[in-house]
């Protein structure tokens, strides 16, 4: 169950590219969640201009703000911003643009809480997802255990079911022809997580590291 985002110039943005960051076929580190949230009366908010911007072109959009996501921009304090600080804590760089994407299960943007079963999912939706994770230029792929549930629920990915060994704090769901997919911490998490993140988040920066070189 999910409720669409009632902004109709966000969702006609998403339809076009519903994903965030680089284009997940050319990412080689592909980050997939559950559904794009936003704040109901984001069209509000001083920073719409710049998500519209950063729809249109993320990598652009990190090169020329210097910030991975229009949620890091000074003033905005809402949803979503504890998710792309964390993130940001792994050291990638605006020189990394065009490395890294963001895509979701869910096809639509969203307000409030979701609780996503696969009949919320569009079956065409899932299969651009599969071909980023599985024929794209994806080396490292990450998914958080709520994604890993509801990926092998729909049937189209038995390759996550189950965790087949660790890669220091973080596991492996699937290895292939130089393609890794990792279980990780939900970036969101906090609290009593912290300590994870913070490893999780250096195992990351030590595979972008390996990929750098």
């Amino acid at each position: 169950m999910f409720t669409p985002h009632p902004s109709s110039i966000l969702t006609e943005y998403f339809a076009h590219k519903p994903w965030q960051g680089a284009e997940p076929t050319d990412a080689r580190f592909l980050f997939v969640g559950l559904d794009a949230n936003y704040a109901d009366d984001i069209e509000r908010s001083p920073i719409f201009p710049s998500l519209l911007e950063y729809h249109e072109d993320g990598p652009g959009f990190w090169r020329t703000h210097g910030v991975h996501h229009p949620f890091l921009l000074p003033g905005y304090k809402g949803d979503g911003r504890r998710y792309h600080l964390a993130f940001g804590k792994i050291g990638f760089r605006p020189r990394h643009a065009d490395l890294v994407s963001f895509i979701e299960l869910l096809h639509v943007p969203t307000v409030g809480r979701s609780s996503l079963v696969p009949g919320d999912l569009r079956r065409s939706h899932l299969e651009r997802v599969r071909h980023g994770m599985f024929a794209g230029k994806a080396r490292f792929v990450f998914v958080s255990a709520g994604v890993q549930r509801l990926l092998a629920a729909t049937g189209m990915f038995p390759e996550v079911r189950q965790v087949q060994h660790n890669l220091g704090a973080l596991r492996v769901l699937h290895e292939s022809e130089g393609r890794i997919i990792l279980l990780h911490l939900h970036f969101s998490n906090y609290g009593k997580f912290e300590q994870q993140l913070r490893v999780e988040a250096s195992e990351i920066a030590g595979l972008l590291a390996r990929d750098d070189a």
